[in-house]
């Protein structure tokens, strides 16, 4: 009987030309499994595609609501962005695709698992690491590692062997999407210089007249949003109609040059307009409801936990421990956000909620203000000793 693996499969170029390669160099059935995450491509198409690749075998797997609910929710809490920029919607779908992919390889009874990750990006790490973790018994096969096609040997090889692709030598970017975010890389992008032209974005093709305004008001609870404008929503739900309604504004756009883990820096595009409104809206409600050393302390756990996520450590017990912190923050997290969309940007423009720490007696400066300034200079006469004895012994610097 020949051997299986399963192939992490997503339709795209490397995954595509991966089942040809994998059937060639080692004469093993591949089963291609499709981890649906959100991702606005049409799978029946990507389905049928690999089975006329080659696979023996193709499984669309339905991920999405293990996704909101035990990766995306989880960012949220967490105000997650790698490099305080990249709200890591293609890192966070890897460890719910590995999860997948092993159980799939297990009831299928296969010997390896493949995906189509190239040997300089974060993927590779993220799938290679993650498969050890949950299944160290399984063999990983890279072809794009094993291979080190160039993008366009990649696209000469499809042709030759008449694989249906839809990237081509003049428009060969690679894009990986799900609901919580678009990746746009390679081609004119790789110079830093160079601006990216406009036809590389689809989630925030601007529709919306420049001197265009809106708003939208989302209620959270314990730091899960649950409704827009008071209609109570499924996580898909609200997360479609942001990055729908934000994306017409041309909100969500990222450029950033980011560090990878395998040490080299890299040019990339993001695509991410209900991410950067629901973080911030988060992180602003946030602001309001807890105290200052708290919000100060979940700065550095906010920190470790997007560098975790980043580098593929998803099933370490760090990132565990770190979460469950984050979870007990957010017990008082429950109140109100309102965002005013404009061109290209948003902002926010009301908070409220019922465990407000805001007390505006003490905060006013008007005639009813209850602060009592009379507390202040001796609060500063303590505050200040150590640093006035440093200046008595000659001790600071000019």
């Amino acid at each position: 009987m020949t051997d299986k693996v399963v192939l992490a499969y997503s339709g795209g170029l490397d995954t595509s030309i991966s089942i040809s390669w994998i059937k060639e160099n080692y004469k093993m059935d591949v089963i291609a499994a499709l981890i649906d995450c959100g991702q606005p491509d049409d799978l029946e198409e990507a389905y049928q595609r690999a089975l006329d690749t080659g696979a023996c075998e193709a499984i669309i797997v339905d991920g999405k609501d293990d996704f909101i609910q035990d990766f995306i929710y989880p960012s949220i809490k967490s105000n997650m962005k790698y490099e305080k920029t990249y709200p890591l919607a293609t890192a966070l779908a890897r460890p719910l695709i590995v999860k997948k992919l092993v159980e799939v390889a297990r009831s299928k009874k296969a010997k390896a698992v493949a995906h189509g990750c190239t040997g300089k990006g974060n993927d590779q790490v993220r799938f290679d690491v993650g498969i050890r973790s949950l299944a160290p018994e399984l063999k990983i096969i890279a072809p794009q590692r094993e291979w080190n096609l160039s993008r366009e040997d990649a696209i000469e090889y499809a042709e030759k062997n008449n694989i249906k692709i839809t990237v081509t030598k003049k428009s060969p970017y690679s894009i990986d999407e799900n609901f919580w975010g678009r990746s746009i890389e390679c081609g004119v992008l790789e110079d830093p210089w160079n601006e990216p032209p406009e036809d590389i974005y689809k989630w925030t093709s601007i529709k919306k007249d420049c001197s265009e305004s809106g708003y939208v008001e989302i209620d959270f609870e314990k730091g899960i949003p649950i409704a827009l404008d008071g209609k109570k929503m499924t996580g898909l739900e609200l997360i479609s109609k942001l990055n729908s309604d934000a994306g017409a504004y041309g909100i969500g756009r990222i450029d950033m040059v980011e560090n990878r883990l395998v040490g080299i820096k890299s040019r990339e595009i993001y695509e991410s307009p209900a991410a950067e409104v629901l973080i911030e809206a988060h992180r602003q409600l946030e602001a309001l409801v807890l105290d200052r050393e708290l919000v100060h302390y979940k700065y550095l756990i906010e920190e470790k936990i997007a560098e975790l996520v980043y580098y593929g450590l998803w099933f370490t017990p760090l990132k565990d421990s770190l979460l469950a912190f984050i979870e007990e923050s957010q017990k008082y997290v429950t109140g109100k956000i309102r965002i005013r969309y404009d061109h290209k940007s948003f902002k926010v423009v009301g908070r409220k909620s019922d465990y407000s720490l805001y007390d505006l007696k003490l905060a006013t400066y008007d005639r009813t203000d209850q602060f009592d300034p009379k507390h202040s200079e001796s609060f500063i006469k303590l505050f200040g000793y150590p640093y006035e004895i440093l200046g008595r012994k000659g001790r600071i610097n000019e």
